[in-house]
């Protein structure tokens, strides 16, 4: 049987270097590799580009690489709970993409189809366009030009899920399945982390989402904060 476990994060990660691609799952900060992320702030790798939805809070997710400066280049859809990456992108010390959020999802996508390009409408006519390839296509009748988008190339694709086997199928809960499973298709070494690790042939193959085909390390994480992002409630 295919035996994909690591005994440990701090295998998992340990040939992560100094200025590679990093994607990052997680949507806020739900579903986000939270052992990862504190093991590459611990082993001190910089120059780090990472490809992630959000850039974390100040204290928490990909926060706390950037409070250490292990991040060159972020790029991101939605960055706007997080003062130090503020900070860092208005003084020119921060790297900034911003993309379009399911331009982000897309290019993760096409990243694990092996499609080396996407075309979209989205970002057509903006700052998002500047400087890249657009073309017109006619689509259900109706032509429109279309934004050219590179497919991610990322070195490491680091994940959560909820469930996973030692043969590396993995099951996400809820909102925690949102980029984690194209991610997982999309890096060159796919990293996983789960709060349950489980004998394979143990899970429904129904519900699996991420086959383990695509993932080449998985470990059992702990000490998970599952911190929410705006905590909303209702007045008594």
């Amino acid at each position: 049987m295919i035996n994909r476990v690591v005994k440990n994060v701090d295998e998992a990660i340990a040939d992560v270097k100094d200025g590679m691609t990093l994607m990052v799952g997680g949507f806020g900060l739900c579903g986000i590799p939270e052992n990862s992320i504190a093991a590459l702030v611990r082993k001190g790798v910089k120059n780090l580009t990472c490809i992630s939805n959000n850039a974390g809070v100040d204290d928490f997710g990909l926060g706390l690489l950037l409070q250490t400066k292990q991040i060159k280049k972020m790029i991101s859809s939605y960055v706007g709970e997080n003062a130090e990456f503020e900070r860092q992108m208005l003084s020119g010390e921060l790297e900034v993409e911003l993309v379009p959020q399911g331009t982000l999802a897309t290019r993760c996508m096409a990243a694990g189809y092996g499609m080396p390009v996407i075309y979209t409408p989205a970002g057509v006519g903006t700052e998002v366009a500047i400087g890249k390839e657009t073309r017109k296509f006619s689509f259900h009748g109706v032509e429109k030009e279309y934004l050219m988008e590179h497919a991610f190339e990322a070195d490491f694709a680091i994940v959560k899920a909820w469930k996973g086997d030692t043969a590396g199928n993995l099951i996400y809960r809820s909102t925690a399945r949102n980029f984690n499973p194209m991610m997982a298709m999309a890096g060159k070494i796919t990293i996983a982390e789960v709060e349950h690790l489980v004998p394979a042939g143990e899970l429904d193959p129904d519900q699996i989402h991420t086959p383990g085909i695509y993932v080449h390390r998985i470990f059992q994480g702990s000490n998970y904060e599952k911190r929410i992002e705006q905590r909303t409630v209702r007045k008594k």
